[in-house]
């Protein structure tokens, strides 16, 4: 199982039966929970009377932004899938390899831009904090498009390309320079007939703490790796005090799902609306006729 999925169960397991021991009642209400409704207007009132709503996101919300995931048929850089090169072990053996491929995604994304699902939760969250209530994204996407959008109350769960981290001091820092080091520019081709640069360690990107100079890596949470405590901490809180929760990718509290298809875990979900989220989440965040802006 992959750290996506891994991390999507976990989570959609919180949020279904409760983060702390459920008692043999909420086990058993769990279990007899109606199959889900794709009655939008349900799905309204429900929206109407939240007042912290999670959200919590994939690779799916940025799919329609042309984010490449290097997972399934054809999911490959190079001749490697990513869960070869987004390991500790392969940074070890090859750190320009695989700096190779993070500058390529880096890259990329600084050419891509928010799609209308993204943009839709950041102007959910902009209104309803003016009306006293509270959205807060969790997100396994290491991309910034929420961000980007505008979104504020965000949880990366699995880090970020745009930052880095001191493989000697520990320094975790934002970095959105292009190249992210000289001798990166022009490199990461994705074609399988690319070679590779084999940079020297001392060339690649570099810690710039004074009296440093550590060799830096992508901040992000890599397979065989645990999350960070202290953003599970956050994430788990908010989990406990939500009264709706979008899963786009129970506690008694209504779980919306937004998905291109059903799940596995899809029957356990008040909601689920099939379809690309630019097109699904708009209509479902927009201002609803009961709002009151001052």
């Amino acid at each position: 199982m992959s750290l996506f999925q891994s991390t999507t169960r976990r989570l959609v397991s919180q949020v279904y039966c409760g983060l702390k021991a459920a008692s043999s009642k909420k086990q058993k209400f769990c279990l007899e929970m109606a199959r889900p409704s794709s009655n939008m207007a349900d799905f309204r009132e429900a929206f109407a009377k939240a007042k912290h709503i999670a959200i919590i996101t994939g690779a799916g919300v940025s799919a329609e932004s042309g984010v490449p995931t290097f997972r399934g048929a054809g999911g490959f850089w190079r001749k490697w899938q990513a869960q070869e090169l987004a390991t500790p072990e392969a940074f070890a053996r090859n750190p320009s390899r695989v700096w190779e491929f993070y500058h390529y995604r880096r890259e990329v994304m600084l050419s891509k831009h928010p799609n209308p699902a993204h943009i839709a939760i950041a102007e959910c969250e902009r209104r309803l904090s003016k009306q006293g209530r509270s959205v807060v994204v969790i997100t396994q996407n290491i991309d910034e498009l929420h961000r980007k959008a505008g979104t504020k109350h965000l949880l990366e769960i699995h880090g970020s390309l745009f930052k880095t981290r001191c493989t000697n001091c520990g320094n975790v820092a934002a970095n959105y320079k292009s190249p992210i080091c000289p001798a990166l520019a022009g490199k990461g081709a994705p074609d399988p007939g690319t070679e590779d640069a084999t940079i020297p360690v001392e060339d690649l990107p570099q810690c710039e703490e004074d009296g440093c100079n550590g060799l830096l890596r992508p901040h992000v949470v890599w397979f065989g790796e645990t999350l960070d405590p202290n953003i599970l901490t956050e994430v788990e809180k908010e989990l406990e005090i939500c009264d709706l929760c979008l899963v786009v990718s129970a506690r008694g509290v209504p779980v919306a799902e937004f998905n291109m298809e059903a799940t596995p875990a899809t029957n356990r979900f008040r909601f689920h609306f099939p379809g690309p989220c630019g097109t699904t989440l708009p209509p479902a965040l927009a201002r609803h006729q009961t709002e009151i802006i001052s």
